[in-house]
């Protein structure tokens, strides 16, 4: 099994991002939060043995995460074949399934899904969207938002049914990738909410 640090050195090898699409708010989690929030998972025994499903999976470290800690099996979703072929690219695992379809027409049942979901800066509340899908489909939720829309977030999760255990607070550091971006790094002050619900 691997320790966290030897999970950050396997995620290093992964390619990023490097051409995002700006409409579908693409950034590439970097490799320390990644190893962080899966960590925190497979220590809450939500990643072991466990059917995964990376909705928006971007260039697959959070489903590559989860594999590399040992889960039974990860989808990997996103409306962008290009994001698609470069999770495909990263993980070399035959537990994996790749959808190149929109999150809302993923039925799978799964233990737990594991989202970076858009910041709602094209598409006010993209995010919303992410969670209704998420809490069709799985009893445990990991989803990373901005902290400054915990109100918004905290009372959709309650208005669902599902109960906020823990927000793991981090800096999502973006690189200028995008064409509006001006400074060469922006911080964004974010958290990964951890979501229980009803058992389906």
């Amino acid at each position: 099994m691997l320790t966290k640090k030897q999970l950050a050195i396997e995620l290093s090898k992964f390619k990023p991002i490097k051409e995002p699409n700006e409409q579908l708010e693409q950034y590439s989690l970097d490799i320390e939060t990644a190893a962080e929030l899966l960590w925190h998972a497979f220590m809450h025994k939500d990643i072991e043995g466990k059917v995964i499903a990376d909705f928006g999976c971007g260039n697959g470290i959070l489903g590559g995460s989860a594999l590399l800690l040992d889960a039974k099996h990860v989808h990997f979703v996103d409306t962008d074949q290009k994001m698609i072929e470069l999770s495909r690219e990263n993980v070399k695992s035959s537990n994996t399934t790749f959808h190149c379809t929109d999150i809302t027409k993923f039925k799978t049942k799964v233990d737990t899904v594991i989202q970076n979901p858009p910041f709602g800066v094209k598409h006010e509340h993209a995010d919303k969207v992410f969670l209704e899908q998420a809490f069709k489909v799985a009893d445990t939720v990991y989803s990373i938002h901005k902290i400054e829309s915990k109100e918004f977030i905290e009372q959709f999760v309650k208005e669902h049914d599902y109960t906020v255990e823990t927000i793991i607070p981090f800096d999502f550091v973006l690189s200028k990738t995008l064409r509006h971006h001006r400074k060469s790094k922006y911080v964004v002050k974010c958290g990964c909410w951890v979501l229980r619900g009803k058992k389906i």
